[in-house]
């Protein structure tokens, strides 16, 4: 635990407090107390008692324009606590150059069970000194800049989201939907998760070390055609022979030259980028047909389900039937 707060009884509701601020964004928000409020609803109790916070008690301004009404000051906040979240948003780097909010930041930290962040707000618990020496997901945009800020701190792109003990943090907007109903789940059972997902029509729920960028939302290669030409001929040939050499003698080129081009293009080796196309394709099969694990295995160019079950511990951390199970 943070600090002396108690886990509170099955008829207490548990007591979280989402932290905003200027410019902080609204589904950041949203995503959070949303699903905490259909936890209450689909359980028949009140499970979570959340309350929005923010310097002063003032309206939070969001950086969509839209004004949120606070419901209390942070300032006058106190524990114990279950949860502290903090949100992130655009006004992220003048909330944690903050002394004072970031000050209440820390010692409401001291006084809750759990802290997390969604997306940037990261960043304002890197400034409380709450997340030295951690790992912590934030959006993959800002982790760079981030880390240049806070090098006691491991600033990872990838995960959706990373629970470190009792300090939780998710990647960017949407991503606080997954943390939160790990949270749901955590407190109240999965079945509980579940229906919480199929209100809210979303994925229950995607691994907190899923990639936060796909093949699905990343934009293609539009440097070199070479690398073009190859991506999408990688996209539409799964099954054939993608190795390095296959792929440079396709292209005309060496494979030295081509791996050179794929990192300048895509940070990554061109095997790295087979790897983790196949590992996605397999997915959306997993979860979208009722495909074999031994037919998804051929049809995505694994070869053999244990060659397939090897890419998905790597990529995603769970099993290909652990996923089929749980993301379907």
């Amino acid at each position: 635990m943070n600090g002396s707060a108690a886990t509170p009884r099955d008829t207490e509701p548990r007591r979280v407090l989402v932290v905003g601020y200027p410019a902080a964004e609204l589904l950041d928000i949203a995503c959070v107390t949303s699903a905490l409020q259909f936890a209450n609803q689909y359980s028949g109790r009140a499970i979570y008692q959340p309350r929005l916070a923010s310097p002063g008690g003032a309206p939070i301004t969001t950086g969509t324009g839209l004004v949120v009404q606070a419901e209390m000051a942070l300032e006058r906040s106190h524990g114990p606590l279950d949860t502290l979240i903090v949100c992130g948003g655009i006004g992220y780097v003048d909330a944690m150059d903050d002394e004072r909010f970031v000050a209440h930041v820390r010692r409401l930290g001291r006084e809750s069970r759990r802290t997390a962040s969604v997306c940037t707000g990261a960043g304002i618990l890197a400034a409380a000194g709450m997340v030295d020496g951690k790992r912590v997901a934030t959006h993959w945009a800002h982790a760079d800049y981030l880390a240049g800020r806070f090098p006691g701190v491991e600033f990872d792109p990838g995960p959706i989201f990373i629970s470190d003990g009792d300090v939780c943090t998710s990647a960017g907007v949407t991503a606080a939907l997954d943390l939160t109903l790990s949270f749901i789940e955590d407190d109240a059972g999965a079945e509980l998760a579940r229906e919480v997902a199929r209100q809210l029509v979303t994925y229950l729920q995607r691994p907190g070390n899923q990639a936060q960028m796909s093949m699905f939302t990343t934009p293609p290669a539009v440097g070199r055609s070479l690398v073009r030409e190859s991506v999408d001929h990688i996209a539409a040939h799964l099954a054939d022979d993608l190795s390095a050499p296959a792929l440079a003698d396709l292209a005309g080129v060496s494979e030295r030259h081509l791996t050179r081009l794929f990192h300048e293009e895509m940070s990554s080796t061109p095997g790295r980028y087979v790897r983790r196309v196949r590992s996605e394709a397999a997915a959306n099969l997993l979860t979208g047909t009722d495909l074999t694990v031994e037919a998804i295995s051929r049809r995505c160019g694994f070869g053999t389900a244990e060659a397939l079950r090897q890419a998905f511990v790597s990529t995603y951390g769970v099993s290909p039937s652990h996923y089929r199970a749980t993301q379907r």
